[in-house]
This record gives C-alpha cells, sequence and structure tokens, in this order.
C-alpha cells in the first residue's frame, strides 16, 4: 500500500536547568513531544525527529561550578577520578572518554527509558535525536556488556510500541568530538543501515554525515528514501565556518547548509529529509540553526536559510529569530552568542516543523539487528541486566 504519513521536526532549546536531574531531564524530553502533539496526525502515522546529542549535557547532571565546557569535563574527570583512572588503564582511553564511559551506567539507561516511553505514550515513530553511546553485546549469561573502549554518537530509533528500531553511528565526527574533544568513536560507513517503516524507509546521517557523499550514497545504495539529519551545529547560525576536508573553505553557514539535507533531496538522491537542529547556549558553548523538511525543487513555497535567496526543495522551514540585511543578521547572531552579554544573550526560537508526505510501498526488509541492537533490545524488554 501506498505510504502517508506526517513528519515533525522539532527545534528545542538547550538550558543548564534542564540537565541538573533526571526528573529534569524528562520534563524536557516530554515537552519536545508536547510541542510536537498539535502537528500530529490523528489519521495516518506518525515520525517525530528530534535534535543530535541531546543526550550529552547529560553529563552533566548534579550540576558543574564550571562555566566552560572544557572545564566543565576537568571538573567531571576529577570528581570520578578513581573510575577515570582505572578506564584509562583498562580500556586504554582519554581521561575525557573515561568519565562518558563511566557515566554512560546513568545517562544511558535514563535517556533510552525516556524515549522509549515517548515513543509508547505518544504512538510515534521517533528518531530520539542521538547521544555518546557506547557498545553493547548480550554475555553468555545473558547480561549486557560494554565493548570496552568504544563510544559513539548514535542515533535511535523506537517504533510507536516502544520496539527498538534501530541504531546508527555518526561516521564523520566534528573537531569537537573528535581526539581533543569529547573523543568520540568514529562509526564504520559499513555499518549505516536503511530501516523500512510505514513512515518511510529511514537512512540516518547525523549532521556532518548528511554532507558527506560516502554516507549518502551509502544510504541511497540501501534504498533509503527518508534521510534523517539530527543536528547540533556549534556555533552562531549566521557566522562564517570551515569544516574538514577543506576547512580553508569558508562559507556563511546558512548557505554550507544547503550542502546536506536540501542538496540531498533537490538532487534527487532521497525523496525527503528531516533536518531538526537545536538552538541555545550550553555553558560557553553556541547552538543555533533552522529545522527543515526537504523534497524536490519543485516543491514548496520559494523559501530559503537565513543569508540565502529563495529557492524550491523546502516542504517546511522555520524561520530564524530574525530577519534584515546581512551585516543585521551576524549582529543579531553575535549577540545571542554565549558570552555575549547582550540583552539577548540566548534568545533562539524554537518549534516545530510538520509535513504530511507519500511513498509508494516499501519492498525492502528489514535488516537484520546487529549484536549491539539485539543487547539493547533485551535490556529493555527487561530480559537482561545492564552489567558493566
Amino acid at each position: 500500500m501506498t505510504r502517508h504519513f506526517r513528519a515533525v521536526a522539532v527545534q528545542p532549546q538547550w538550558r543548564m536547568s534542564y540537565f541538573v536531574a533526571p526528573a529534569a531531564f524528562g520534563r524536557w524530553m516530554r515537552g519536545q513531544l508536547e510541542l510536537a502533539r498539535p502537528q500530529l496526525s490523528d489519521t495516518r502515522p506518525n515520525l517525530v525527529v528530534l535534535t543530535e546529542l541531546n543526550g550529552l549535557p547529560l553529563l552533566l547532571l548534579g550540576g558543574v561550578r564550571a562555566r566552560t565546557f572544557a572545564g566543565a569535563a576537568r571538573e567531571l574527570v576529577l570528581r570520578h577520578w578513581p573510575h577515570v583512572l582505572r578506564l584509562m588503564l583498562t580500556e586504554r582511553v582519554s581521561p575525557i572518554r573515561a568519565v562518558q564511559l563511566h557515566l554512560s551506567r546513568v545517562t544511558v539507561p535514563l535517556y533510552l527509558h525516556t524515549a522509549q516511553a515517548l515513543a509508547l505514550a505518544y504512538g510515534v515513530y521517533l528518531c530520539a535525536g542521538s547521544l555518546p553511546l557506547p557498545r553493547y553485546r548480550l554475555d553468555a549469561g545473558g547480561k549486557l556488556r560494554r565493548v570496552p573502549g568504544v563510544l559513539t554518537n548514535a542515533g535511535v530509533i523506537f517504533g510507536p510500541d516502544g520496539r527498538l528500531i534501530g541504531t546508527a553511528d555518526k561516521v564523520h565526527l566534528t573537531p569537537p568530538e573528535a581526539a581533543g574533544g569529547l573523543d568520540l568513536t568514529p562509526g564504520r560507513l559499513d555499518d549505516l543501515r536503511v530501516f523500512p517503516t510505514p513512515v518511510g524507509d529511514l537512512g540516518v546521517a547525523i549532521s556532518l554525515d548528511a554532507f558527506r557523499a560516502d554516507v549518502r550514497g551509502r544510504l541511497q545504495a540501501q534504498g533509503c528514501t527518508v534521510l534523517l539529519q539530527p543536528d547540533a551545529n556549534g556555533s552562531a547560525w549566521t557566522a562564517d565556518e570551515g569544516l574538514p576536508p577543506d576547512p580553508a573553505r569558508i562559507r556563511p553557514q546558512p548557505l554550507a547548509w544547503l550542502e546536506s539535507s536540501w542538496q540531498a533531496t533537490t538532487s534527487g538522491q532521497f525523496r525527503y529529509a528531516v533536518n531538526p537542529m537545536v538552538v541555545g547556549n550550553l555553558l560557553d558553548l553556541t547552538f543555533d540553526g533552522q529545522s527543515a523538511i526537504t523534497g524536490r525543487l519543485d516543491e514548496g513555497t520559494p523559501q530559503s536559510y537565513a543569508m540565502t535567496d529563495p529557492r524550491g526543495g523546502f516542504l517546511k522551514l522555520l524561520p530564524w529569530v530574525a530577519a534584515g540585511t546581512d551585516a543585521e543578521l551576524r549582529e543579531a547572531g553575535r549577540v545571542r552568542a554565549a558570552g555575549s552579554g547582550h540583552a539577548l544573550e540566548n534568545e533562539y526560537l524554537t518549534g516545530v516543523v510538520a509535513a504530511d508526505l507519500t511513498l509508494p510501498p516499501s519492498h525492502l526488509p528489514p535488516p537484520p539487528p546487529t549484536p549491539h541492537e539485539q543487547a539493547l533490545r533485551a535490556w529493555l524488554a527487561g530480559r537482561a541486566d545492564m552489567g558493566s
């Protein structure tokens, strides 16, 4: 049967207060689904997509005194030093990866149980964004065990029945995610798969991955029809950027973003793409952007990101927080960024974009679950205990 469904991208805001306690995190996540609720369809299945690394700030549970992310990392390493040292010695990892692996015993259950409960409660297919996620396996006794040393930026998809559909690791890490920053483990290109569902044949390309030809080609070859791009753009939206493999190629961020989801669908590579972006300042870090759902070039009302010319292909696009000339937009971004000291610091736009989408029937078989997914499914179903 032809698949008719509704796609929803949620643009939330990060604030420190949302991550100091498990209950606060739960309210923040539920608030995103409440924001989406008026846009959910009563007559067709719904796909809700949340943003990249929305589980990362769970490292701040209990609060920190530091005012910078680097300072917070040092504070956490010292706070948990005996455990961090043990992991550094036994798993040969850096202090920042060690503290994340240690805290994953708390952050991962909180994140996954919260996301699973929301998919069930709202009856939606939920791409719950991503989080720093260890790799797991089931041991001979049926206990969940962590694979030593591995910690990826992983997207997680749940069905409306609360079942884990699949996970996807980010392949191309940005400098803040790589060694010297969060020190995450790059995902393997060959591990990326497409998940056929009533809301599309879903392929996950987290943030930078959606810009990369190898990731898009891998998903296209497997029959992806709906590209999911959870995003956390770590700088002012109207600033310039330069990223690997060509950091010298400087261009405005909004112009650069046309090379991800918008290009992926208007070129015909994928039928649709859903790109939610988080906003807000967290410690000394700034996150901003414009969430969008894209399709073919001849679809949608001509519009585009800030600082770019109107064009087709945007089925839905959340406006940026300000309007004006390029110079005025750059200044509007600067005063909202972390540490500006301006009255508008941390004043961003949150919201939701939604579009009704149609696809032909899917003939793709579901991919076999990986050992990691099998372990997580068993644990989420209460058939396995969380080990070390």
